[in-house]
């Protein structure tokens, strides 16, 4: 099994040089690909010191935060391989809420009214990317799914880790003019020609990034002059993660690996050439996502 860019063996010191050797809490060397035996670094600053957060962890999974930076992230994720198949979002995704409905009920309801609720007022999806992005645009979607985000006169393209997934998601997109590539983002974005992209879509996708600020700086090479990424990513800083602890909605364990703040997504953006441009400031504190569009300088 290879080792992920950016982490350290487990091995190593959880809490940093000079320690003593230990492991993650809860982490045992796994037979299955499923499960890295490897505890990365953190992948905003690349710091090998952290500070355990056990009331987020769950079963095998650590979650920690940097000691440099303050930024919090999945210590041992899984390898990309068993992304592909099996921690595939659509698994994990019917697997989490399965989880949610019977350890916390109530908390589960309210959160699936408020999403609901956001759903009916936030207008259709696709008519804003056209709004933003204009009549003709080629577009990239990173983690898109099925493919169904981005419509004409869009020119869609997407980059899909899950095989069943890519395979729809290529399959709706050629008669658009675009086309899907399987595989993990960093691994394949280099694949499309420099310059290639008006705008990036990257709608519920860093979190799941092990390798984020790499994924950003190939992101700038595929994007036109002043080319935008729209990102939007579950925000740790928000209320609600501090009223409900590890019941938040935005953990999702194993395949979230970055918990973003505005301050640190800020600073990532600024590590890899764009200017953030917060779109939902005034309301920011009391949701669950920060929106924001990343444009490239």
């Amino acid at each position: 099994m290879s080792a992920q860019p950016g982490i350290a063996p487990a091995s190593g010191s959880v809490n940093g040089p000079g320690s003593a050797p230990v492991s993650a809490p809860g982490i045992a060397p796994s037979s299955t690909p499923a499960m890295a035996p490897l505890l990365r670094a953190c992948p905003a600053c690349a710091a090998t010191a952290r500070r355990e957060l056990p009331a987020y962890s769950r079963d095998h999974w650590a979650v920690a935060e940097c000691s440099a930076c303050g930024f919090v992230y999945l210590v041992n994720p899984p390898e990309t391989v068993a992304l592909e198949e099996d921690f595939a979002w659509e698994k994990t995704i019917r697997a989490e809420e399965t989880r949610r409905k019977k350890d916390a009920p109530v908390m589960y309801g309210l959160d699936y009214a408020s999403r609901l609720r956001t759903r009916l007022f936030r207008g259709d999806e696709a008519a804003r990317y056209l709004r933003w992005f204009g009549a003709g645009a080629k577009v990239l979607d990173v983690g898109c799914g099925d493919g169904s985000r981005l419509r004409a006169p869009l020119v869609p393209f997407g980059i899909e880790i899950s095989r069943g997934l890519a395979e729809k998601a290529d399959a709706a997109m050629r008669p658009l003019g675009g086309y899907c590539l399987q595989g993990s983002t960093l691994e394949t974005i280099g694949r499309f020609p420099k310059g290639h992209f008006d705008a990036i879509v990257m709608r519920s996708y860093l979190e799941h990034e092990t390798e984020p600020q790499g994924v950003l700086n190939a992101a700038h090479r595929a994007l036109k002059p002043g080319g935008r990424i729209y990102v939007k990513v579950p925000n740790y800083g928000s209320v609600n993660r501090r009223l409900t602890g590890r019941s938040w909605c935005g953990f999702r364990h194993p395949d979230h690996v970055n918990y973003f703040t505005l301050k640190s997504l800020t600073r990532m953006a600024q590590a890899t050439r764009y200017r953030l441009r917060l779109l939902n400031p005034l309301n920011l504190a009391f949701d669950d996502n920060i929106h924001a569009h990343l444009i490239a300088v």
